[in-house]
């Protein structure tokens, strides 16, 4: 606990992944006030084709409830 996933398109490198995985673990710890050996990270690659309808739909669209930060557009307006 807590464990982060980072949904996005693919094209990011190994390094940029890590840096930002990295930068996620350093906040996590000092927002959440826990050991950085209980954060895990997963980075999930999504292809845009599918981003609407594996992401946008059931991530957001459908969790809206859980959301703190809603993004500024809608793939299917």
């Amino acid at each position: 606990m807590p464990h982060v996933i980072v949904k996005l398109y693919p094209g990011r490198s190994e390094e940029q992944k890590k840096q930002l995985s990295d930068e996620i673990v350093k906040d996590v710890v000092s927002i959440a006030k826990c050991e950085e050996k209980v954060v895990s990270i997963a980075i999930e690659e999504i292809d845009p084709d599918d981003w609407a309808e594996k992401v946008y739909k059931p991530d957001i669209l459908d969790n809206k409830d859980k959301l703190y930060k809603e993004p500024g557009y809608n793939p299917f307006e």
